[in-house]
């Protein structure tokens, strides 16, 4: 049995020697046996690590309490969302001072024939209700007795009578789907169990459609729902059964297609269903055969129906190109792609929406993500017009498509920076002209004035330069004493975008330099940023974190004895990566859901969504390579007899993305190997999922959880 620790003393898990063999190598698993989540040896066992680490950081619970005071003095709780008009509704979410969730609501649009008016968004005042206000969804209802409450998917019929939404109550990402009558509020008798994200109906409201996972956490099926039937006999659309393929779906713009994307990191497959048509199967479009990563956008070009086509052909950062739909029908050799963005170096092309007259491409250039906007008329041709790009006047900023409904003469951005609040804008298609519908009110006389956020390049052990964000108060000079707190991601593709924070200025103001390292193996510089951090080349990754961190210290930003390390899930492998390069490099670190035991869990195949991971990792099972330099860096197998900093695993049971078993094991043999003194926690939340547990006031004491902890490992408690 594990011994029963005191609340002072840290939980010793019993040792049950597992082995594990692949390519002639053996490893010896003393803690694998806690990942049996319905032990109750290992359920006391998971408790009894709350209890630890809430006896050790006890002495942090006023500064948590003044963290999540902060958060909560500064955010507007009675708020709502800008209004936005799909068919004959604007639909909005209100929030309230004193709930956990939104209320999704809707009121009636005016067609008095001017575009300008019938797509301005009625005015609409927190806490005060509308004439004609109908809630669709209060989340606080429906959360009331239950443990965990988030919502995967919701949609409306074409004709406004029907809502589908789809609730989870465990953390596990699947789903129950429902249906509610809009007109009388009752729901229909019909209920569908374990569904997963994205819904869509049908033109005529007849049926739903929906994605299902697989025993492995993966979406493998699209299935067809008509209302009033038993759900057993729902139609399976199409299914793929490579366990290293991702599916999904969207509506197309115009309601008459759903779109299926079927793909990996590597490459995609398209099919299309006539929504039309109801006796119509799926079409293929392009095949994986042909090896491209690629996105779809059906669009009606001189008359004639065709794809805006996003994609890798003979382009690393990808390209646009629009395609009559009759060209799917020729071999791909055969097929004419016109161009309608060419391939840059310098410039990443993320995707593109569509509307009746417009095309809207979402572009990344020198790591900033933007838009840009061109009609339909003469695309892919001679005739086609340049493309025109709103224009913002900082440095470091996000614009992205927040909405592009078909017929609308509008879009929708969302705008925002490290120091800017969030913003609403509406951008006239016809005339380029912005409209700010909105910025997100921060309350206490918020001043933007009072930071800074500038970029900075490190250098990494190979020459590579690495961008930084720093940010941090006015005033704060390069002397080496500021505590600073390096954050990094560095997977999947993903960018660390500019983005305001509130629980951020809580650091700020404790005199801490916040600090974003860009490394290999996201998205912020193309596609070879990526390709330079992921497979045979992942140790980029980390180095390239470490080099940033030594950048900060010589350069004067940091405290060499006051330096933070903070990363979640794909971050988390990296926080616990660099704990075994770099241990006296960091004051604390903090690993939120880290992907700690990444070996373990992708050479086993039947683990929630361990065969996606292959195209990202690389696949250990079949390739000795692959796993002799995964198992050189995944860092629950490559923990060494060093002084190991403070580490905080923050963790929650019920996530299927990266097990609750991972950092478990990592704390535990983190603990026996250390040859330093300082604790070594775990936090499981035990009701909550990949993101922690639901409600935002929750997820605020989350968030000032792990700040306090930051700040009371830097010494900066107190705000300057």
């Amino acid at each position: 049995m594990s011994e029963t620790p005191t609340p002072q003393q840290p939980p010793v898990a019993r040792k049950v020697p597992t082995e594990r063999t692949h390519h002639g190598d053996t490893f010896v698993d003393d803690y694998e046996w806690l990942r049996d989540k319905e032990s109750s040896e290992v359920l006391a066992h998971l408790e009894a690590e709350n209890s630890y680490t809430e006896a050790v950081t006890a002495d942090q619970q006023g500064l948590r309490e003044a963290i999540f005071a902060e958060i909560k003095e500064r955010t507007e709780e009675t708020d709502l969302s800008v209004p936005a008009r799909k068919r004959g509704w604007w639909y909005f979410a209100r929030t309230a001072e004193g709930q956990q969730y939104a209320v999704q609501c809707r009121v009636a649009a005016a067609d008095t024939g001017d575009p300008v008016a019938d797509w301005t968004p009625p005015v609409i005042e927190p806490g005060k209700p509308f004439a004609g206000e109908q809630v669709l969804l209060d989340g606080n209802a429906e959360a009331e007795g239950q443990p965990f409450f988030s919502v995967g998917g919701m949609a409306v019929t074409e004709d406004g009578n029907l809502l589908a939404y789809a609730v989870d109550n465990a953390g596990d990402e699947r789903f129950t789907l429902r249906i509610k009558d809009l007109n009388t509020g009752e729901l229909l008798p019909d209920v569908i169990e374990n569904v997963f994200y994205g819904l869509a109906f049908s033109p005529d409201g007849t049926r739903i459609f929906y994605t299902v996972v697989d025993d492995s956490w993966r979406p493998h099926q699209i299935k067809s729902h008509t209302l009033g039937q038993d759900p057993s006999q729902d139609t399976v659309v199409l299914q793929e059964d490579d366990p290293g393929m991702w599916m999904g779906f969207e509506l197309s713009p115009d309601r008459r297609e759903l779109m299926i994307s079927i793909g990996n990191s590597e490459f995609a497959e398209t099919h299309t269903l006539d929504l039309v048509d109801p006796l119509a199967a799926p079409r293929l479009l392009l095949g994986r055969e042909a090896h491209l990563l690629h996105g779809m956008d059906p669009v009606t070009v001189d008359g004639e129906r065709a794809y805006l086509l996003t994609h890798n052909r003979n382009a690393v950062n990808n390209m646009v190109s629009v395609v009559r739909a009759d060209e799917f029908t020729k071999p791909l050799a055969d097929q004419h792609w016109a161009t309608v963005f060419a391939h840059r170096d310098d410039v990443k092309i993320e995707g593109t929406a569509v509307t009746a007259t417009h095309a809207v491409i979402s572009v990344r250039q020198d790591t900033i993500e933007r838009i840009q906007v061109l009609p339909l008329d003469g695309l892919g041709t001679d005739s086609q017009s340049p493309v025109v790009e709103p224009a913002f006047d900082e440095e470091l900023y996000t614009c992205s498509l927040a909405g592009a409904e078909y017929d609308s003469p509008v879009i929708r951005l969302a705008y925002t920076s490290f120091l800017i609040p969030p913003r609403v804008y509406d951008y006239t298609l016809a005339t380029g002209g912005l409209s700010l519908r909105k910025e997100t009110p921060v309350k206490g006389g918020y001043d933007a004035g009072t930071y800074l956020a500038e970029r900075e390049w490190a250098t990494a052990a190979d020459g590579t330069r690495i961008p930084l964000s720093v940010i941090r108060r006015r005033g704060i000079e390069r002397d080496g004493t500021n505590p600073a707190l390096v954050y990094g991601y560095g997977s999947y593709e993903m960018s660390m975008d500019p983005g305001f924070s509130i629980p951020r200025l809580s650091l700020l103001d404790r005199g801490v330099v916040f600090v974003i390292a860009h490394v290999r193996g996201g998205g912020e510089l193309g596609r070879h940023w990526y390709d330079d951090g992921k497979k045979l080349a992942k140790k980029n990754s980390f180095s390239d974190f470490v080099s940033a961190t030594e950048h900060v210290v010589a350069t004067g930003w940091a405290d060499p004895q006051r330096v933070v390390a903070m990363g979640g899930s794909a971050g988390g492998l990296l926080m616990g990566a660099v704990a075994n390069l770099a241990p006296k490099l960091y004051t604390a670190i903090i690993a939120q859901v880290p992907f700690v035991d990444a070996l373990t869990s992708i050479l086993d195949p039947d683990l929630p969504l361990s065969a996606l991971e292959w195209e990202e990792w690389g696949n250990p099972i079949t390739d000795a390579e692959v796993y002799e330099y995964m198992k050189s860096y995944t860092p629950y197998e490559n923990i060494e007899a060093v002084p190991y900093p403070r580490i905080a695993a923050v963790t929650s049971l019920n996530d299927t993305r990266v097990l609750y078993v991972e950092p478990a094991k990592w704390v535990q043999r983190l603990r026996e190997v250390t040859t330093g003194s300082e604790p070594i926690l775990l936090k499981i939340e035990m009701d909550g999922g990949h993101g922690g547990a639901s409600g935002r006031y929750e997820a605020w004491k989350d968030r000032a959880w792990d700040y306090a902890f930051a700040l009371d490992a830097l010494g900066a408690t107190e705000r300057v």
